[in-house]
């Protein structure tokens, strides 16, 4: 017998060998009918695979948030079951993982898929869902199985199974007449998911190595309810209204070319918001003592060699040769910044040594996986670096924390999620330094007051970092800030200041952004307000318009007094009815609109209209630029 835990540490006895299907039905009918998998000490596994110790378990049904990935690794067999009853030998199959918010399947083809072929691919999968196929395991014979899908005319399968180390066991998975290779764990059967859509197809090469052959991906979604398919895909809707590429063309704020892969070219009004954006860090961050620097884009790659980054990271950086030596344009900035700390001697008075930058960067990120603003390959970040002791981590982190959350506010996020970040397999330094920066990082952001949530392996390959993700007007979440505690790069490449006793000392290295990628950020701004932006950020924040040319002369020395003053206006005294102007600039999303006529001359006022509000309001041009400058950050 053995000793089997549920969740609310009840103990049940049970043959050795039981299964999930097994304690489900023992416990009740109705559970046994809905379970979906059991996690056994922590695992997930299928409900039929025999239990052959004592063990805690779980039994999970589509309530259960873990369940997710489970159905929508279902739904991507299901997509290569329907492909292969339909186009049969015309179709191999390749990989199908669930991914955030779905699943796909890549597969190769004689020919591409068209849009009709979604359709009946869809269609198929609800009629292998409604037949409700029992899914189950086997564990094969590796020369079997290899021999089994080259019989099958399955190369890329048995590839797979050939790549698999031969201490590892080849389980396979069966529904109706369709076999794939797969480490599970899966449903009971097909008729478990209900709540899919297939959203779209892309290509993909072979292993993602583009000297392989190109695949095709057919992408898909799957939820445990309706409501929630629902949700998801008037979530998506939404968001192509807000996509800030459309956004971004309407408003005339930037646009990419060929020419310049993953650069943008940023217009008038666009770099407006760049610049409005980049001064008001530089304000906080004087204010929050830190000095601001500048450092070269071109570097000598034994630099990169000594800070670890030519070995950790060299396939993202663009490198080229001159004067018979090998440079590279820098993907960060912190090892340029030690290079200024460690001018002159350092010592233990000048810490904390907060040194900012807002420095170009350039990252060779894959040419499929560029995407507007939110990826790129040349990025600004609000960049920084604090060189602390040990003793400093703490009251550092927590003020850090307290900027991010001020300058969140003021950008109108005030849903801010954490992630704790730790080591991952390809890293420097040796675990005891790891152990060092985790607990110094931990005991940080407790004192900050923050909760946070583990994930796992994701660290810097120089230290354990925070990730700070903003929740967005439609639910969205982005990583955008970040915090890092370095003991590596200070140690690499020799970075010391002269502690209260006179001995040298290694300083800690903070690697902090708020914002991360200005780029990056602002294309969340244009999704999140849909180009509507708040008074202070808006690209142009009046217009001045007149009703009559009569209005002409006055309306320009309005214009000037408010471009005087700071404030960002432009003038419109074309011959055009008022009402037109009015629709113009409400549809490019001016915020204030001054209209000037014979009245508001002899006066000396404006009548404001405010983008969104039917109401008028008169007021003087003096009290219009107070009330635009009080709203200034």
């Amino acid at each position: 017998m053995i000793n089997i835990e549920l969740p609310d540490k009840t103990k049940m006895q049970f043959e050795l060998g039981t299964t999930g299907f097994d304690i489900a039905s023992k416990i009740s009918s109705s559970l046994a009918k809905e379970a979906l998998v059991i996690e056994v000490d922590g695992q997930l596994k299928d409900l039929s695979l025999p239990i052959n110790s004592d063990a805690s378990i779980r039994i999970l049904t589509a309530k259960d948030q873990e369940c997710l990935e489970v159905l929508r690794h279902d739904a991507a067999h299901i997509l290569a079951e329907a492909a292969k009853e339909l186009f049969q030998d015309d179709v191999q199959v390749t990989i199908g993982p669930a991914i955030e918010n779905g699943f796909y399947y890549d597969f190769a083809t004689s020919k591409p898929f068209t849009p009709e072929d979604i359709v009946a691919l869809e269609k198929r999968m609800h009629e292998i869902v409604k037949r409700n196929e029992k899914i189950t395991r086997e564990v094969w014979n590796r020369d079997e199985a290899i021999k089994f899908f080259r019989d099958q005319k399955e190369s890329y399968k048995a590839e797979i199974i050939e790549s698999i180390p031969v201490d590892q066991q080849i389980t396979i998975y069966k529904q109706g007449n369709f076999v794939d290779i797969c480490r599970g764990p899966h449903s009971p059967s097909t008729g478990k998911v209900k709540h899919f859509k297939l959203m779209k197809i892309a290509g993909a090469y072979w292993r993602g190595d583009s000297k392989n052959q190109m695949l095709q991906r057919i992408y898909g979604t799957a939820w445990a309810t309706a409501s929630q398919l629902d949700n998801y895909l008037n979530m998506l809707e939404e968001a192509e209204k807000r996509d800030h590429r459309k956004v971004g063309r309407e408003l005339d704020l930037f646009h990419f070319q060929d020419e310049a892969q993953g650069m943008p070219f940023w217009h008038d009004k666009g770099w407006s918001i760049y610049r409005t954006i980049e001064q008001y860090i530089r304000t906080k961050i004087r204010k929050a003592g830190y000095i601001e620097v500048k450092t070269p884009v071109l570097l000598d790659k034994s630099l990169w060699e000594a800070s670890g980054h030519w070995e950790k990271f060299r396939e993202n950086m663009f490198a080229l040769e001159a004067d018979e030596k090998i440079l590279a344009l820098k993907p960060m900035n912190c090892p340029c910044h030690v290079q200024i700390f460690k001018q002159g001697t350092k010592s233990y008075r000048d810490l904390p040594l907060r040194m900012a930058e807002f420095g170009m960067c350039h990252r060779n990120e894959a040419s499929g996986g560029l995407h507007g603003l939110m990826r790129v390959r040349s990025m600004v970040q609000d960049d920084a670096h604090i060189f602390c002791t040990n003793d400093q981590i703490i009251s550092e982190t927590v003020n850090f924390c307290k900027l991010l959350q001020e300058v969140y506010s003021d950008f109108g996020f005030n849903v801010v999620n954490v992630k704790f970040s730790d080591r991952p397999a390809l890293r420097a330094g040796t675990d005891e330094v790891w152990d060092q920066a985790e607990s110094a990082l931990q005991k940080a952001v407790v004192a900050a007051g923050l909760e946070y949530t583990l994930n796992p392996g994701d660290g810097a390959f120089y230290g354990p970092k925070l990730e700070f993700h903003l929740r967005d007007a439609i639910g969205r979440d982005w990583q955008c800030g970040t915090l890092q505690v370095d003991f590596v790069l200070p140690e690499r490449l020799d970075a010391v200041y002269i502690a209260a006793g006179g001995e040298k000392k290694r300083p800690v290295m903070l690697h902090r952004a708020i914002l991360g990628s200005l780029e990056r950020f602002i294309g969340i701004l244009i999704e999140e307000y849909v180009g509507k932006f708040p008074l202070w950020l808006a690209p142009t924040q009046v217009a001045v318009i007149t009703i009559t040319n009569d209005s002409d002369e006055y309306a320009a020395q309005v214009n000037k007094l408010l471009v005087e003053n700071g404030i960002r206006s432009e003038l419109d005294i074309s011959a055009e009815k008022v009402n037109y102007k009015v629709r113009n600039f409400s549809s490019k999303k001016v915020p204030l609109i001054a209209v000037v006529g014979k009245q508001e001359v002899l006066d000396g006022t404006i009548t404001l209209r405010t983008l969104g509000s039917s109401e008028q309001k008169v007021m003087s041009v003096k009290d219009l630029i107070q009330f635009i400058l009080l709203d200034t950050r």
